[in-house]
């Protein structure tokens, strides 16, 4: 009498209420979760953006000016080797690798920028300028 009392498992009625349970709680919280992805990858793009303007500003003191359109981004994970000089070069460079932005599309980079000194800037989820949602451009301007 006293080992079948301790060897009692779950029934099938409690474990049908549990499932039901984790499914409502499912089905209410996930699409919450997926509406959300578009908001995600923009603030990624943003961090990225802010990361990439810091290594430029690095770039600046140690060589006294930002890297042209024509070397873009690449001046900070390599040393030019044409356009304006890049004597005070840090060895190792001001980032390790150049990310992707959060679409998979390179960053965009711009010396002069239409917004500043220079523009660091992502497509969007389209890849073309402009657009509105999710499609909007996110730049170092903002």
């Amino acid at each position: 009498m006293q080992r079948r009392r301790f060897a009692r498992g779950f029934t099938l009625v409690e474990i049908m209420v549990v499932v039901v349970i984790i499914g409502i709680l499912g089905a209410l919280v996930v699409p919450k979760l997926l509406g959300r992805t578009g908001e995600s990858r923009v603030t990624a793009a943003k961090v990225d953006i802010a990361t990439m303007m810091q290594a430029l500003k690095l770039y600046k003191l140690d060589n006294q000016r930002y890297p042209t359109t024509e070397q873009g981004l690449l001046a900070l994970t390599t040393k030019p080797t044409s356009g304006p000089a890049a004597n005070g070069w840090k060895t190792g460079g001001y980032v390790e690798k150049l990310p992707k932005d959060p679409w998979g599309n390179a960053y965009q980079y711009l010396s002069p920028g239409i917004h500043g000194e220079v523009d660091i800037f992502s497509l969007g989820a389209d890849g073309q300028p402009g657009g509105t949602g999710e499609d909007a451009d996110v730049g170092s301007w903002e």
